[in-house]
Parts: C-alpha cells; sequence; structure tokens
C-alpha cells in the first residue's frame, strides 16, 4: 500500500553504501562524511544555488520510506542529523540548518531509499521558494565540502 519502487527497482543508494557503480548514481563514496553500523551520511550531488553543500542522511539497509522505518532506525538517523547540523555550523559558518524528508510520488521523491536532507541554511536564502532551483554539482565542487564537514566531524568527534 505504501511502496511505490518499480519492482525490478535498483536502488542507486545501496549502491552508494556498498561502494558499487549505478547508472542513475551522481554521489560516490568520496562524498561520504560519517557512518557508522546504521547510516551513512554524504554530501548530496544536487544543490540548491544559495545552500550548497546539503548532507544526505540514510539508513544502511534498503528502507524505501518512513512507513516502513523502525524506531532505532529512525534514532539513529535523528542523531546523525544532530551531528551533521552540528558540523555544517562550525564547518560552513551557516546561520542555520533545516532538515526535510518526503515520501511517495506526491511527496516528491526521486530516490525509493528512506533519506533525511540536512540543509545549511542563510539569512534570506529562500530555500523552500527556490525549489526549482536544484542543480547537478561536479565531483570537484563537492569534494570542498566533503573536507570541510570531515574536519569539523573529527575535531569535535
Amino acid at each position: 500500500m505504501f511502496k511505490h519502487a518499480p519492482p525490478s527497482y535498483e536502488c542507486p543508494f545501496c549502491a552508494l553504501v556498498e561502494n558499487r557503480p549505478h547508472q542513475g548514481l551522481h554521489s560516490t563514496a568520496e562524498d561520504v562524511v560519517y557512518r557508522n553500523d546504521t547510516v551513512v551520511a554524504f554530501v548530496a550531488s544536487h544543490w540548491w544555488r544559495k545552500n550548497p553543500g546539503h548532507v544526505l542522511i540514510i539508513p544502511r539497509r534498503h528502507i524505501e520510506n518512513l512507513y516502513y522505518l523502525p524506531d532505532d532506525v529512525g534514532a539513529a538517523i535523528s542523531a546523525a542529523s544532530r551531528t551533521i547540523a552540528i558540523a555544517m555550523k562550525r564547518a560552513y559558518g551557516c546561520d542555520g540548518v533545516s532538515t526535510r524528508q518526503h515520501n511517495e510520488p506526491a511527496g516528491n521523491r526521486e530516490v525509493w531509499h528512506y533519506h533525511l536532507h540536512v540543509f545549511p541554511r542563510y539569512e534570506g536564502d529562500g530555500l523552500y521558494a527556490a525549489d526549482g532551483d536544484k542543480h547537478l554539482t561536479t565531483p570537484e565542487q563537492r569534494r570542498v565540502y566533503v573536507e570541510k564537514l570531515r574536519m569539523a566531524l573529527r575535531e569535535h568527534a
């Protein structure tokens, strides 16, 4: 009832967790900034113009959406989002942080694997008004943000 992935769906986020290639995957293992036994966090391949370096946090095992998310995995994602948010504040000097998560086609889903967005926020950035401003980044563009976040995570572990 709550599943929408096509029957033959090959999940790009599962490929990222397993560090294997996938045709629809723009992010790579080099984009990963945080991982533990339950979650992986990486700098997203698509950004909004005024909010570069946003991060996606995903469960390591395939879970399609919020409706199937076990409480312990949800708690691990929440804890990771706090860790990433604090690192973002330190690394990027952003004014704030927002999180958001989407479910089902009407919720603007693009990948059928649960993921939580963590956005750096800046005064007047208009993030929610700028949904059409999403663009694909290069590995080189992401690398700067990956390095900043990794350093902030190491320094305050």
